[in-house]
Order: structure tokens, then sequence, then C-alpha cells
């Protein structure tokens, strides 16, 4: 079986992004498709956030893959995203961040994704049918500019989570609702992956988000640039310079599971770009020199398996949104977020702060995600951590 190929590029300075990008992708040798087709390019453009805030994919990489392709002699190019909140466009996000700008610079338009309609999935081991965007079904290829970010639901979001930007708007809410945990979700970003499969997977890597992401971490330099064709390799390669186990996370996992791509070390090879140097590297090797021990990630194992004999503290083990009062300025985006039918979490008593119901929150972390001011983070509790430490299970 062929072996897929990441490229790992270091790029310390977004100054540079232009040149690694052109000398990355010339090392993949990218199966594009023909020059006459209309190209979909899909960055990050989660929230509204400045570019140096590291939550959405950096205009200069966004802008180097665009001018890549318009090198190779595409012409038909635009761009967009669905935004995981439904108070700001897509449009108003991609001013903040920079991106509208870099694409308006390149004569790239923004595409719709004002709009979208339920497309069927047979195929689908989990998920029959999505609300995609009417941008998306209009293309006729995806080029992923994602970014590398911790997640409180699948521990990193990459390659594989940015896609969830094709379903359309309020349906983002329902999917989680439908698929309420890391696993569920998982083997459905698995099927949209297989449904609308990207021709390219370019990773922002330079300055990634490390704690409480994917929108209220911290900046952590990287220093890397990364692509593949399979964004199942290239998810897992980001988890090695992240220090993290690739097998701890749920896309990672049913990603190869159900055909994605590979994350299996012995199915991966990887060109190193470093600097003037060019090595071929296995999963160990890069690991082993490259990882960043300090990347704030969560990596314990607890909520990985079931014991049976701790099945009554279960909710214990979970993972759960918390508010910081001091932070909170009640604005109620968290409320508005919540895709629960019964909303886990709401204002109570005429109360500031908005509060959690926890028997009624199913753990998908959109209001932590949603959160303008980062309010809201997640909190392990003790039982996991005692658990990860002493039953490394």
């Amino acid at each position: 079986m062929e072996k897929s190929k990441v490229v790992l590029c270091r790029c310390e300075e977004y100054s540079e992004a232009e040149k690694a990008v052109f000398r990355m992708l010339g090392e993949l040798d990218a199966a594009l498709p023909e020059r006459d087709k209309k190209i979909l390019l899909k960055p990050n453009l989660l929230t509204k956030a400045s570019p140096e805030k590291a939550v959405t994919t950096h205009p200069d990489v966004f802008s180097a893959v665009g001018k890549y392709l318009q090198g190779k002699g595409f012409s038909d190019i635009c761009y967009g995203d669905s935004p995981g909140t439904h108070f700001m466009g897509t449009l108003q996000i991609a001013k903040s961040c920079g991106i509208h700008d870099a694409a308006e610079g390149l004569g790239i338009p923004l595409a719709d994704f004002e709009g979208g309609e339920e497309v069927a999935y047979p195929e689908g081991q989990s998920a029959k049918s999505f609300i995609i965007c009417n941008a998306v079904r209009e293309a006729d290829a995806i080029v992923n500019v994602c970014k590398m970010k911790t997640h409180m639901l699948e521990r990193m979001t990459g390659a594989q989570k940015n896609l969830f930007g094709i379903v359309y708007g309020f349906n983002k809410g329902a999917t989680h609702v439908k698929y309420p945990n890391s696993v569920a979700f998982a083997k459905a970003l698995a099927d949209l992956n297989n449904m609308y499969p990207p021709v390219l997977h370019v990773m922002d890597g330079i300055d990634a988000m490390e704690g409480n992401g994917p929108s209220g971490g911290t900046v952590k330099h990287m220093g890397w640039l990364l692509a593949s064709r399979d964004p199942v390799a290239l998810d897992t390669v980001a988890c090695l310079i992240m220090d993290l186990d690739p097998a701890l996370v749920p896309t990672n996992t049913y990603g190869e599971a159900f055909g994605v791509g590979n994350t299996n070390a012995d199915k991966i090879s990887i060109t190193v770009l470093d600097g003037e140097s060019r090595e071929e590297m296995t999963c160990a090797e890069v690991r082993a020199r490259y990882a960043v021990s300090d990347f704030d990630v969560y990596r314990g194992a607890a909520d990985k398996g079931k014991i049976k004999h701790l099945a009554p503290f279960e909710p214990l083990l979970k993972k759960k949104p918390v508010i910081d009062k001091e932070k909170c300025v009640g604005c109620g985006i968290c409320v508005e977020s919540c895709p629960a039918e019964k909303k886990a979490v709401n204002f109570k008593n005429g109360k500031r702060i908005p509060e959690y119901d926890y028997k009624l929150c199913i753990r998908c972390f959109c209001c932590q995600e949603m959160c303008p001011k980062h309010a809201i983070s997640a909190k392990v509790s003790p039982l996991a951590r005692f658990i990860d430490r002493n039953w490394k299970i």
C-alpha cells in the first residue's frame, strides 16, 4: 500500500510563508485537478479575531496558497467558510482576520456560504446526510487551509475538523446534538471528509493555539507549515510536534477506520524541510527531534475507554465547560450557541452570569468555542486526573 506523504516545512515568520508554501507544495507535487475547474479555498474562519490571535488561518498563509494555485494556471478560485456563530457572517469575520484583504489582493471572491441544502450520503458509515453550503456544492475541488489548534472536544483541530465549516450555519449545532461526544462526532467528520474530500491540505502551524482552544487559548509559536493530500496523516504529524499521542485523537482513529487516510506510523512518510536541509523521516524520528513537550494540550487517557465498575462515576470522568465569572460579561452568546433543545446553559433567576445544567450538557463545547471573552474553559475532574496518573487506561 502506498504511504501517505506529509511535508513538514520550517517557517519561523509569516513574512516567509510564501517562499515556504511554494517550496513545500513543490515538494509534495500535489495532484491538482484540470486548470479549468473551480477551486474553493477553505480557510479556518471560526470567529472574529485578529490574525495574531491564532484563532483563524493567517492571511499570509492563505495568500501564499492562493498565489501558488494561480501560478499553476487556476483562474476560477473562490474562498469561504461557514463560521461557528450565526451572530456574524463570513464577510465580517474574513475582514476581521485579514483574509478578506488577502483575497481581494489576489482577485479571489468570497463564495456563497449564506445558504445550504441537504445532501444525501448513503455511503456514510455514521452520517447519511449533511446540510452543505451552496459554495461547496458549486465547486469542483476544495483546497483546505487549516490552523493548528487545540480543541476541547477532540483534543486538537486541524485538517479534518476544518472541513466542518462546509456544513451550513445553524446545522452545525444540530450535528453536535446528533453526534454528541468525541467519538460520535469524529465518525461524522470522517464521513464528511469522505463525502467532500479536498484535493490538498495545508496547515498553518507557524503560530498555533494551545490550551483553551479552538478560540480561547493562547498563542504558541511552533514555526511550521505542513501539507499533504491525506488529512489524517497531516493531523497525525501535527500531533507529533504537539507531543500528543495521535491515537488519543478520535478524528485520527476513525479517520483511518473509515478510510479517509492513514494514522498508522508505518503508512506515513514525512519529508522535513528545515533551513537548507531536506530529510526523509519516520514519525518516531519527527517526534523525537521536534516535539514541543510543553505544548499545552490534554494528554490524559481517562476518556479513551470505559471501566465497567466505574460506570456510575462516568459523568465525573468527563470534561465539562466552566464559566470564569471574572471574565464573563453576560453577553449570552454561550446561551445562543448551545445546540441542545433544552439549553444546558442559561440565565437563571435574573442572574447576570449564565449557569450550567450539566444533566442537559452534551459536552460539545460550542459555548466555549464561541465565547468572545474566552470566559469558558474545559474542566477535567480530579477523579479523571487520578485515573490517568495511576491506572493508565
